[in-house]
């Protein structure tokens, strides 16, 4: 076990890194897979999960269950959608020393009020960026562990990484046009392959590794996602969400499976269209109208300066965040990102996050955190 988070309140998180440790970096046994319980309230008892085929399940077998097989991946090549870390601004794996069976119980105390409060909840998460070249299965462990926890976990994904590695391998070059892909049909082929067989297919198997029974979807899926060219020729087939059939994933949530949504959708002709994972990961949030929504990014979150780190902004509401828009605090790709989650939180969503995927168990951390303790952005509802 290892301390997970930087700053001073490494006990207080204990028990995340307990339930999600990190992976190898090369080598780890996989596990039989393990039907997560879901968790029951006990009279006077508080949370706690039933047993399964005569195996007590909780919290910390989460911990020794959630295993995967390391692979080794090619490089991903950069993608103008994806801001990549540079060398020195990835965070590593820390190997600070073991966390005592003391500061584990502590840190397990002083969360369970948390993971109470949010056991049963709709947890959208928008998953890309830098989380999807470094250490990946780090961030299904997170999810898997949410589940095992009570929550209700929906991952949606992109893939841009993967999309220009393979595009570089069958001989495309990637176009844009003011900073934005173009998908013209043989890049649309592609983006098709990647995101709705090896991306979400691998995600899927990762998670089943897990522990977590996930199903794999994308938009064009029972009309997953409803969807219509933008309006802008020159980007080709890519798509605007203009509605979301969330009784697919209700169903899938109310069978115990985690949804996985690869975001391609079809327009009424059947054409593929190319749809940007952050806007259908709210769009998907709005329909489920979903406690919390997740966006995981290559930043710390929303910063006052932007080259300092010191000065993120953990929390504001709505009234504040379009403030910042306006004074340009927010700006450049920042606020779209921005903009999604008010949309989002004027749809029904309780509160949005923006995450440094490049953390370990930032997913975690930002939803079982308060104060001080928190790394990311947290938008509320005014």
């Amino acid at each position: 076990f290892h301390k997970p988070f930087l700053g001073p309140s490494s006990v207080h998180c204990a028990m995340l890194t307990f339930v999600a440790a990190p992976l190898s970096a090369h080598a780890v046994a996989p596990l039989a897979p393990v039907r997560w319980p879901a968790p029951r309230q006990r009279e006077g008892r508080g949370l706690c999960w039933r047993r399964s085929s005569g195996l007590s399940v909780g919290v910390t077998s989460a911990a020794v269950a959630v295993a995967v097989k390391a692979r080794v991946r090619r490089r991903a090549t950069k993608g103008d959608e994806i801001k990549f870390a540079t060398s020195n601004e990835s965070k590593a794996v820390s190997t600070a020393p073991p966390v005592s069976l003391q500061q584990w119980a502590q840190g397990t105390a002083e969360r369970l009020p948390a993971l109470a409060q949010l056991s049963g909840s709709v947890v959208v998460i928008k998953y890309g960026g830098a989380a999807m070249v470094e250490s990946p299965e780090r961030t299904m462990r997170d999810v898997a562990a949410l589940a095992a926890m009570g929550l209700k976990p929906v991952l949606v994904h992109g893939g841009g990484p993967e999309i220009n590695s393979w595009l570089a391998k069958v001989g495309i070059e990637p176009k844009f046009v003011r900073g934005l892909r173009v998908t013209d049909a043989d890049t649309m082929e592609v983006v098709a392959m990647v995101l709705m067989g090896k991306v979400n297919k691998g995600i899927v198997a990762t998670m089943g590794a897990a522990g977590v029974s996930a199903v794999g979807l994308s938009g064009v899926d029972g009309g997953l996602l409803q969807a219509k060219k933008v309006d802008d020729e020159e980007l080709g087939f890519v798509g605007e969400v203009t509605g979301v059939r969330e009784d697919l994933l209700l169903t899938a949530l109310e069978e115990g499976f985690v949804p996985v949504v690869a975001t391609v959708a079809a327009d009424d002709e059947g054409n593929f269209l190319n749809v940007n994972a952050d806007i259908a990961a709210a769009a998907i949030a709005r329909a489920l109208e979903a406690d919390e929504f997740v966006l995981m990014t290559d930043v710390p979150g929303i910063l006052r300066d932007v080259k300092d780190p010191g000065s993120l902004i953990s929390e504001v509401d709505e009234t504040g965040a379009e403030q910042l828009i306006e004074e340009g605090v927010v700006a450049g790709g920042m606020i779209p990102k921005v903009t999604c989650c008010l949309r989002a939180i004027k749809d029904g969503v309780q509160a949005t996050h923006i995450i440094d995927g490049r953390r370990p168990h930032a997913i975690l951390e930002e939803l079982f955190s308060t104060g001080s303790d928190k790394q990311g952005t947290t938008i509320r509802r005014s």
